[in-house]
């Protein structure tokens, strides 16, 4: 068995005693060390099972690491402890209940069950959920839990109206539970944290038991989570497997430090570079390695193959997100044309945002390709777009009761299950629409006053909207409903993934943006009409088996721990990949970096790079330019193609390559051009326009996708200009969503410019 492993691979295995760090390579077999490790301390050094712990992060690495230690062994290893962070913390709860005042008998609470309590902690309180939502509060507290901040030292830090808020629930939280006799997620994590810090009496028992402890993916442990090991490794016969360059959940609680101070938790650790890959071609390892080299945070390492030959990886330049989805499906329908074997479960599609898969959505459907999400619902299923097509639907049929009910509820109005059921018998007595019904106070007797206020309210709203949807838009009506209601407020008090939902809702507008240039000036249906039976055709396709020959889409992060023949990385543009906001923080920078270097490492025979010239926000068509990630990749290491129409539309900014840089060294260098003026792109900084025709000499020149920032507002991306000289104003997309689009005078606002 060790004769199949290479030396790295043996050496990790045979390591014994004292700690060992394995930074384990994106496919470099780091499952098959961990199992074989646990196999020769079984076979070879007499250790008990039930001496050993192993450590993952998914069920479904666990019941893989049990399967194949199963059939090394002969049998399942007896009393050995395989499991998930969460399952090891209940097991050991279990056993010392007593001393988190629970009994062996308490019940773990899932989301609903904790929101519910906190909403309760809430009102107890008198916070009103409309200012700030159960699942905002509660988020915040899951935070400082998994950070093992303890009540009073997050009341001390809480600075913000949120933070405060949430300061009075967390410290009530601990007490319920205990008086419900439950734990929730986070407890799972924290509270074994808690009894070993508090009786070393238990500490010893668990220190004692377990000799040896394997952890996987211990990039993404927590400070609980680390902390956990830590105690738990007295014996110092601590062995993680990880990929510091795989480092990507900073956002919910991840700390690359935990890997990268290994050596100084457990000095003189053995550290075992698994380097050899077994899943992609060279060109492709190439690419990642060039691209990872930008990171400072990290232990370092270079991902190599045995094999031979390889395409070269394709950078592909389109003019917009429908070009760059046209070029996708046309790629992976030319290949398919070429082999009648290739499957479309060997492709992947990977974005950086849920928002950008519209356009690849509606592209697959024209070309009749079937597709699955991993780790999404389908872009029309999504919450806030239903929200917002709740109101589109209502607008064109006010008999639709669905969509009444839906939108009567969003934002909230005070109107219950009690006062809908009212109303419906109210509409159906007397033979007109729920809407209908709420518009006439004949029919609104039965009500209390606060339903009656708001459906009459509702009905007003409605109304108006329909008389502007006779001559507006389809994005202008879109624009219109969420000012009117306030949905981007309705958003944000719900919790952190606001940003998130409203690029979804910005991605609708453009949608309906689009529609008119869709229709082509078909006559027959209005716009509104039209739209609606578009979207309802996309949303209508059934969930496709996971099994089924489907092309794969996801974000970047879902594509984690996957593998796929084809992959294409698109969307590779500055303030999409990396995000904006990541610009104004090196660390997130690095995340970013490593998130681009996971999707690299996915792609097994041919990867695809994708970026375009223009891409449409708000309904609105703003230009872009390449990701800053693609600045050192050398000239010869990619295949650089243009669509048709990127080369016949041209561009205010469009790449070049051969420009030399510091070290003489031939590299792919974005560069932003408008006829006559011609001015590069610093690694770090966006261009700088310098037409003095347009701008004074004293007042600096802006471009339309600088990035800025404000004193008072924060960083943001300009997004139009107008005027010049001193009577430049320019309207900056802040990256603060209580803060939005500002429209300041350029030569008073004071702004800061560039990316450091």
């Amino acid at each position: 068995m060790l004769g199949d492993l290479n030396a790295a691979q043996r050496e990790a295995v045979l390591h014994a005693e004292g700690p060992m760090l394995v930074l384990a390579g994106a496919g470099s077999g780091k499952t098959r060390v961990l199992t074989t490790r646990i196999f020769n301390l079984i076979r070879e050094h007499g250790v008990q099972p039930s001496q050993i712990l192993a450590v993952t992060f998914t069920n479904k690495a666990a019941g893989e690491m049990r399967t194949r230690l199963s059939r090394l062994l002969g049998g399942e290893p007896t009393r050995m402890w395989v499991g998930t962070f969460h399952a090891i913390g209940a097991r050991i709860l279990r056993a010392e209940a007593a001393c988190v005042k629970r009994t062996s008998a308490f019940t773990i609470y899932d989301e609903d069950d904790i929101l519910g309590t906190v909403k309760r902690i809430m009102e107890s309180k008198r916070i009103s959920p409309r200012d700030f939502t159960p699942k905002a509060v509660h988020s915040v507290i899951s935070d400082a839990k998994n950070s093992l901040v303890l009540p009073p030292e997050y009341a001390a830090l809480a600075a913000d109206p949120l933070s405060r808020v949430a300061a009075q629930v967390y410290a009530d939280l601990e007490r319920t539970m205990q008086e419900q006799n439950a734990v929730d997620f986070d407890d799972l994590l924290v509270l074994p944290v808690e009894i070993f810090q508090k009786y070393p009496d238990r500490l010893q028992k668990y220190s004692s038991k377990f000799r040896y402890i394997l952890v996987d993916e211990y990039q993404d442990t927590n400070r609980a989570q680390y902390m956990l090991i830590k105690l738990l490794g007295q014996h110092r016969n601590v062995a993680v497997v990880g990929d510091d360059d795989q480092s990507i959940y900073g956002w919910r609680g991840a700390d690359i430090r935990n890997i990268l101070d290994f050596e100084k938790d457990f000095p003189n650790a053995r550290v075992v570079r698994l380097e050899e890959n077994y899943r992609s071609t060279q060109p492709i390892l190439d690419l990642a390695n060039v691209v990872i080299e930008g990171n400072t945070q990290r232990l370092g390492k270079t991902l190599r193959t045995s094999r031979t030959g390889g395409e070269r990886v394709t950078l592909v330049r389109a003019a917009d997100e429908r070009d760059e989805a046209a070029y996708v499906i046309d790629e992976i329908l030319g290949r398919r044309r070429l082999d009648r074997d290739a499957k479309l479960r060997d492709v992947a599609i990977l974005y950086r945002t849920n928002a950008q898969s519209r356009a690849f959505e509606e592209a697959l459907r024209r070309n009749g390709l079937p597709y699955s999400i991993v780790g999404a619902v389908r872009f029309y299923d999504r919450r806030e777009i239903r929200d917002v097509m709740s109101y589109l639907k209502l607008i064109a049929n006010p008999a639709d009761e669905e969509a009444f009910r839906r939108a009567i509820a969003v934002p909230r109005r005070g109107v219950g299950d009690q006062a809908l059921s009212l109303l419906s018998e109210a509409a159906r007595g007397a033979g007109v629409s729920m809407l209908d019904a709420a518009g006439r106070p004949d029919l609104l007797g039965t009500q209390r006053p606060g339903p009656r206020t708001a459906l009459g309210e509702f009905a007003v709203l409605v109304a108006s909207l329909r008389a502007k949807a006779v001559d507006a838009g389809v994005d202008e009506l879109i624009e219109d409903i969420i000012g009117t209601i306030r949905y981007g407020d309705f958003l944000r008090a719900e919790g952190p993934d606001a940003a998130e939902r409203l690029d979804n809702v910005r991605e609708l507008i453009t949608s309906a943006a689009e529609t008119v240039v869709d229709d082509g000036g078909e006559v027959g249906l209005r716009p509104l009409d039209h739209f609606l039976q578009r979207t309802s055709l996309v949303a209508g396709i059934d969930q496709l088996d996971a099994n089924a020959d489907a092309v794969a889409m996801m974000t970047l992060h879902n594509a984690k721990g996957l593998e796929f023949p084809i992959v294409f990385v698109t969307g590779l543009e500055d303030g999409l990949f990396p995000l904006a906001r990541a610009y104004d923080d090196p660390k997130q920078i690095e995340e970013e970096r490593r998130l681009f270097y996971v999707g690299i490492t996915r792609a097994e025979r041919k990867l695809y790079l994708t970026y375009a010239d223009h891409r449409r926000r708000n309904g609105e068509l703003l230009p872009g330019r390449p990701s800053a990630f693609l600045t050192p990749i050398p000239k010869g290491m990619l295949e650089t193609k243009e669509t048709i129409r990127a080369r016949s539309e041209g561009r205010s900014a469009f790449a070049t390559f051969g420009q030399r840089d510091e070290g003489d060294k031939e590299t792919y260098r974005p560069s932003i051009r408008r006829p006559g003026v011609p001015v590069s792109l610093s690694r770090y900084g966006p261009a700088r326009f310098a037409d003095e025709a347009e701008v004074s000499q004293d007042a600096a020149a802006y471009r339309v996708g600088e990035r800025v920032k404000h004193k008072t507002f924060g960083s943001g991306v300009i997004a139009e200009m107008s005027g010049n000289g001193r009577e430049l104003k320019v309207r900056v997309d802040f990256d603060d969503p209580a803060i939005g689009r500002k429209t300041l005078v350029a030569a008073q606002a004071g702004l800061e410019r560039g990316w450091e």
